[in-house]
């Protein structure tokens, strides 16, 4: 591949008030912008370096365990298909960092087998870019191959084949939702168990529905809650979570997709797999493009987030996770045969705020009530 052919995506990096479309897009080539890419990442390590006090507090895994030394180091390497010696890594803790890993869209379709292309294309087409450039290498395991056959059989194919009736939810396009919040901004991380199974429903972002179907009674209760805590919220007349997911909260389901009409129909097809991998990119990169500091700087690796762990599927995809980096709120289900057990008090959206504004500043928080887009 020449040097022209080579493109980094920044998507995570997009500055403020810039269109998604735009932060989609934004390319760096040729020799000029790896050289480009190398001064950035000295600068970055410059940064790091001085803020090693701050950083090595906050990756501590337990107070007992002796403290760490901040590494971060500049050096040329690449996770493309098709390396280029020129361009820069810098790590901390021996994590790459978000801004500086570098992604080939044409490098990455050059390495898939027919099949592959055929099957990925959906991916390839849809997926935010922040995310496609670290999961690429899961989305070509055996597993998500075999998942991806399945769907396909089930209709589930490129974004503009949309059967009619739809067999399965969300359509085509809306399965990846999720993944238009970068990465890199994740600052919550709300887990559903799988899309819902109605007509119109879904469209790739849990708990969240259309505009203009009614609010599902889980997410009436969600409102409710926000309402205990913030008296002034006033609940709207839809159940669309857009607004939220482009404040930085992660709604992500445990399964992606669903037969019509039969709910956890897709359970253990593969998808729980995936999403734990998700789950695993934002412990390592969520929060990276968050300024904190007097010095407006991003560390460029995950700081720690919080996650809302409703009901007990979703406690145990939060098992395994640090503790002592995130912040992990758990309690009952919204759902009305569950929300009295424990949901309804629980205090989660002003604790997810207090911790967050303790972590990345006033900046940090998450506006709850504003939910209409």
């Amino acid at each position: 591949m020449s040097a022209a052919d080579e493109v980094v995506y920044f998507e995570d990096l997009a500055p403020s008030g810039r269109s998604n479309a735009d932060s989609k897009t934004e390319v760096v080539s040729s020799t000029q912008s790896s050289q480009s890419l190398q001064a950035n990442a000295s600068k970055t390590t410059v940064t790091a370096l001085k803020r090693q006090r701050t950083l090595v507090d906050m990756f501590s895994t337990s107070s007992s365990q002796p403290t760490k030394k901040l590494k971060a180091s500049a050096s040329s390497s690449s996770l493309d298909s098709n390396p280029s010696p020129s361009r820069a890594k810098a790590t901390v803790f021996g994590v790459q960092k978000l801004n500086s890993i570098p992604f080939s869209m044409k490098a990455f379709q050059e390495s898939l087998n027919e099949e592959q292309a055929r099957l990925l294309r959906l991916e390839c087409d849809v997926m935010g870019k922040s995310w496609l450039k670290v999961l690429k290498d899961e989305i070509k395991q055996p597993y998500f191959i075999a998942l991806k056959r399945f769907l396909w059989n089930e209709g589930v194919r490129e974004p503009e084949y949309i059967p009619h009736p739809l067999k399965v939810y969300p359509s085509p396009r809306d399965i990846y939702s999720w993944s238009e919040t970068p990465l890199g901004k994740v600052k919550v991380v709300i887990i559903g168990q799988d899309p819902y199974p109605g007509p119109n429903q879904a469209h790739g972002l849990c708990f969240s529905v259309r505009m203009g179907i009614p609010i599902p009674p889980s997410l009436l209760n969600i409102y409710a809650e926000i309402k205990n805590e913030y008296p002034e919220f006033i609940p709207p007349k839809h159940g669309h979570l857009a607004a939220w997911a482009s404040a930085g909260v992660l709604l992500l389901n445990s399964s992606l997709t669903v037969e019509a009409r039969k709910a956890n129909s897709h359970s253990d097809k593969g998808w729980e797999r995936f999403t734990d991998k998700v789950i695993d990119v934002v412990d390592k990169w969520g929060g990276a493009s968050i300024k904190v500091g007097p010095d407006g700087q991003a560390s460029g690796i995950g700081r720690g987030v919080v996650f809302l762990a409703w009901g007990a599927f979703a406690e145990k995809r939060v098992a395994r996770l640090n503790k002592n980096k995130h912040l992990i709120l758990k309690s009952a289900h919204p759902s009305p045969k569950s929300a009295h057990r424990g949901f309804l008090g629980n205090g989660h959206f002003k604790a997810a705020n207090d911790w967050l504004e303790e972590k990345y500043g006033p900046d940090g928080r998450v506006d709850w009530c504003r939910i209409d887009p």
